[in-house]
């Protein structure tokens, strides 16, 4: 079997809740439920439907942001035996995700060991919140994804690997399209299902140890 790479997206994955949704309920700018609706859709892409949401928030409320971030976070149990097990058996795992730095670091930095996380970047030098994109769409990509995970799957991709994809939601759609496996949940599973890419439900990061052992044979 070719050597197993792992991208595990955060924002409802690694976390129980999406971290952009839970912010925006709780700032509640007006406008941003109907944004949301339109990238679900498909009307506008995720890269548009993010930087309108986040311009919607003024800067100063950025610590207050954060500091709601980091207690509203859930882990998916068992994330950091997840860790552990893919580390002992070897396997790299890229955290590769559609949400932004200025939360998911300071949510994720006790977990490890983790081989890199893309996201999507912040500036606050504005009166508003403004969204970067260091990790935009590739040549073979005209999603306009913002961070766009199949670009980043390209980019690390090493000699055929067995590319394991693991999420939940609209942002991981193009990436499962080219995984070899998709560990799935919630959207994403149902899309699957639709589309007739192969996956495995998950519900914890268990279920993900226990898959991991059966579809890349090691049995311990």
């Amino acid at each position: 079997m070719s050597r197993p790479v792992i991208f595990c997206d955060f924002d409802g994955t690694v976390t129980e809740k999406d971290n952009i949704i839970a912010i925006m309920n709780e700032f509640g700018p007006e406008g941003w439920d109907e944004i949301k609706e339109a990238v679900l859709d498909r009307s506008i892409s995720i890269r548009e439907g993010v930087g309108k949401m986040f311009s919607l928030l003024p800067v100063h409320l950025k610590d207050e942001i954060i500091e709601f971030a980091i207690k509203n976070a859930r882990i998916r149990p068992g994330f950091q035996e997840f860790l552990d097990y893919a580390s002992d058996e070897g396997i790299p795992v890229y955290i590769v995700s559609g949400g932004i730095d200025f939360f998911i670091e300071p949510i994720i930095q006790q977990f490890g060991p983790i081989a890199e996380i893309y996201c999507n970047g912040s500036d606050f030098s504005g009166k508003t919140i403004s969204i970067e994109w260091p990790n935009s769409c590739d040549e073979h990509c005209s999603n306009d994804c913002g961070c766009c995970k199949p670009s980043i799957m390209r980019k690390l991709e090493q000699g055929g690997a067995f590319k394991i994809v693991i999420g939940d939601s609209v942002t991981d759609l193009e990436a499962a399209k080219q995984a070899d496996l998709v560990l799935a949940r919630d959207y994403l599973k149902d899309k699957c299902e639709e589309w007739q890419i192969r996956h495995l439900p998950f519900e914890t990061f268990f279920d993900c140890i226990e898959a991991l052992k059966t579809e890349t044979g090691v049995k311990r």
